[in-house]
């Protein structure tokens, strides 16, 4: 089962309801997105644990309901 844009943006503005968010269906599939997350959330944040920070918003879906997700996270400028 993939995980269509709506929902995939409603967990991800929930967790970071400031962020600028980009969202890219890469395959066409609903299974296979690339999300960029501009958030405050993220200032003096590693990107590791930004990214960890993404994960925990999708709430253990991914790997299930989302096959793959490409993140690319930052703070504003």
């Amino acid at each position: 089962m993939a995980m269509d844009r709506a929902t995939l943006e409603t967990h991800l503005k929930e967790a970071f309801p400031d962020a600028e968010i980009t969202l890219t269906d890469l395959a066409g599939d609903n299974d296979h997105w690339q999300a960029e997350i501009v958030s405050e959330q993220f200032k003096g944040v590693s990107r590791v644990k930004q990214h960890q920070m993404v994960y925990a918003a999708l709430k253990g879906k991914m790997g299930g309901e989302l096959h793959a997700l490409a993140l690319k996270t930052s703070a504003p400028a």
